[in-house]
């Protein structure tokens, strides 16, 4: 089963929400896949207390600062092919 992901604009399965951040799963799978089954409860079951609180209880870092961060990730990356 597919459904449309609001952040990539195209359809994804559960398996890639489930890694799709950083191998954790996307804060937002919770929203998009309940309407299907208890996503809560597998995830509950695969994750750690710590992942789950990181994931799913801390609140989303604002886009600019998440902007800045991948800025400041890709200059360090194209500093270090050029070395």
């Amino acid at each position: 089963m597919k459904i449309r992901c609001p952040k990539l604009g195209d359809e994804v399965d559960f398996s890639y929400c489930k890694k799709e951040n950083y191998g954790l799963p996307c804060p937002r799978t919770i929203i998009c896949w309940s309407p299907y089954f208890d996503v809560e409860a597998i995830l509950k079951k695969e994750l750690t207390k710590e992942e789950w609180e990181k994931i799913f209880e801390t609140p989303p870092k604002p886009k600019i600062v998440s902007l800045l961060e991948l800025i400041e990730e890709a200059k360090k990356s194209t500093f270090k092919k050029k070395s």
